[in-house]
């Protein structure tokens, strides 16, 4: 394995047993469980093959990438969804290779491969390896890309090409996708984080109908646009939208807000703990209930990081009934947590719901501690497990005690200028795409 998958190694991890017996905190997890039991452990390992990324675009849309600047595919682990057949997932690639280059002030938003086109993929390990089994883009109604392009200007920020010199024009249709799930029809949903969206997409990729907030006012898409979600999500912080999702036992779907809104203003939004999940019935096809939900200190999920904006949610797994597992994350560590979806914790329709003073995201302190915030168990903390890679974005549950870790590489790409050589030829980080079976040491369903 690349040695820079890696996280430092740590005495032991939590156990499940610890985790279970501690007492329930509105909101918080801030005590730590005791260190007895069993720890957790990594058992597999596979890392994905160099795929060169216009092959793999060609081969779904002939012509889409002309020039893939020696990037190879990666950035597939947005999210991970159990396939139909044991130890094969579904996963799906963000937006496709991206960076920031500083020109003065400006941070630039880069797209080295402007054609790239996000696609939901089909993987199984096999031995060390992780092998791509199928490739589904996402095309809209008229069978073009929908590219992974910003939508619109003055929300998103601007696309450049690979040198931040070019302004690359917009694309209502475009996604950065990243969630999805497998609806008992074959169809998928996933979510965006423009929008920030909810996706609905047919077995073939095609989209269906993407659900937005309410006053977005997304023009010229080539797909139904309905304004489904709250107002108040139109506060979403840049790259910040929708991350995780899950399919409940009952048909509905559950989307993380990866961060905290900009609410009422993003200095407020920058210093939050306070992020929120939002439950979706597909057959009231309407927003059904939305949940506050406080992150630990950033301290606690990052030992040594004091940046509390570092913060994410990117995955949540369906476990069954009301229990979710919620992952808080920053790029270096990450702890998987249990949460009850519980009527008494839902907030839509609310003032918690509007920029109404005070506003959710302004809750801290004893104000937190009051608030309505979903109780919430840990469950592992992954910076204590030996060879689980950073960066991890997707999480599955594989029989009743391993969870399946996927993590996104970013293609292989860094932000700055010396991401591309004299050339125009990736730099690459050498950071590769790694799925990872860790075993608990109880059963987490």
């Amino acid at each position: 394995m690349n040695p820079r998958l890696l996280r430092r190694p740590a005495l032991v991890a939590l156990p499940l047993s610890a985790a279970l017996a501690l007492t329930v905190v509105v909101g918080t997890a801030e005590a730590e469980p005791s260190r007895h039991g069993s720890a957790a452990r990594v058992v597999s390992t596979a890392t994905l093959p160099d795929i060169p990324l216009a092959r793999f675009s060609n081969g779904l849309i002939p012509g889409s990438v002309d020039d893939d600047r020696n990037v190879d595919l990666g950035g597939i682990g947005s999210d991970l969804y159990p396939a139909e057949r044991h130890g094969e997932y579904w996963t799906v690639t963000d937006r496709g290779p991206n960076g920031q280059i500083a020109i003065g002030k400006d941070k630039r938003r880069t797209f080295p491969v402007p054609g790239f086109d996000p696609a939901i993929v089909k993987v199984r390990a096999e031995g060390g390896r992780l092998r791509v089994l199928q490739s589904i883009p996402l095309t809209t109604r008229s069978g073009a890309p929908v590219t992974g392009l910003p939508n619109q200007p003055g929300r998103d920020e601007a696309p450049y090409t690979y040198d931040a010199s070019t302004p690359l024009p917009y694309n209502p249709n475009g996604l950065d996708t990243e969630g999805v799930v497998r609806d008992r029809d074959g169809s998928f949903w996933l979510v965006d984080e423009y929008g920030p969206s909810l996706v609905h997409v047919s077995a073939k990729g095609r989209v269906l109908a993407r659900h937005v907030p309410k006053g977005l006012g997304l023009t010229g898409t080539d797909y139904p646009v309905i304004e489904s979600f709250p107002s108040v999500f139109l506060k979403r912080k840049i790259n910040r939208g929708f991350e995780g999702l899950a399919l409940l036992p009952d048909g509905d779907l559950v989307m993380a807000l990866q961060s905290p809104l900009l609410n009422p203003d993003k200095a407020t939004g920058e210093e939050s703990r306070n992020t929120r999940l939002v439950r979706f019935s597909p057959r009231k096809n309407r927003v059904t209930a939305e949940y506050a939900y406080r992150f630990d200190p950033v301290g606690t999920v990052e030992p040594g990081q004091t940046k509390t904006s570092e913060l994410k949610i990117s995955s949540v797994v369906a476990l069954g009934g009301d229990r979710l597992l919620v992952q808080e994350r920053t790029d270096k560590s990450a702890r998987v947590h249990e949460v009850r979806l519980r009527p008494s914790s839902d907030i839509l329709g609310t003032p918690w719901d509007t920029t109404a003073a005070p506003a959710l995201e302004q809750l801290d302190g004893k104000a937190a501690d009051k608030g309505p915030f979903l109780p919430k168990r840990l469950v592992v903390d992954l910076n204590t497990v030996p060879g689980v890679p950073g960066k991890i974005e997707g999480i599955a549950v594989e029989g009743s005690s391993t969870l399946v870790l996927i993590n996104d590489n970013d293609f292989g790409m860094t932000d700055g200028p010396e991401a591309f050589d004299a050339n125009g030829r990736l730099v690459d980080s050498g950071i590769e795409t790694t799925l990872v079976k860790v075993r608990l040491g109880r059963p987490v369903r």
